[in-house]
């Protein structure tokens, strides 16, 4: 049965950090790119990041590039995302997806399996 469950979500104020978790049991990340996506309330999907099947490739959106790292653990089957200099855009359900191809990381439809999600905000 495959599994994608994200973890690490919380409430934070401006300018705090938070990692989130993704643990995927019923498929080997190292056979997939693994990406990040994120939705707001009332808005559309966005892309976040996404990392390329060995780890060694990864593309950051420009709304989180410098501030937001992602990383895997192809052994452990685990994905990350390091979110610093949190804003209160940034505030979303988080999900973790894995893509086949490359070319569907940023789709935001395209992809073979997704988590349920974990909930960040940034407030005062």
């Amino acid at each position: 049965q495959v599994q994608l469950v994200e973890s690490g979500g919380d409430m934070v104020q401006p300018g705090g950090s938070l990692r989130l978790s993704c643990v995927v049991s019923g498929f080997r990340i190292k056979d997939y790119h693994m990406t990040w996506f994120r939705q707001a309330p009332g808005k559309e999907r966005e892309f976040v990041a996404a990392s390329e099947n060995f780890g060694i490739g990864t593309r950051h959106a420009d709304a989180v590039k410098g501030r937001f790292t992602i990383s895997r653990e192809n052994v452990k089957n685990m994905v990350y995302l390091e979110m610093n200099s949190l804003k209160p855009e940034d505030t979303a359900v988080y999900y973790c997806a894995a893509a086949r191809r490359w070319s569907d990381i940023a789709t935001l439809k395209n992809y073979e399996y997704e988590g349920h999600g974990t909930q960040v905000t940034v407030s005062s």
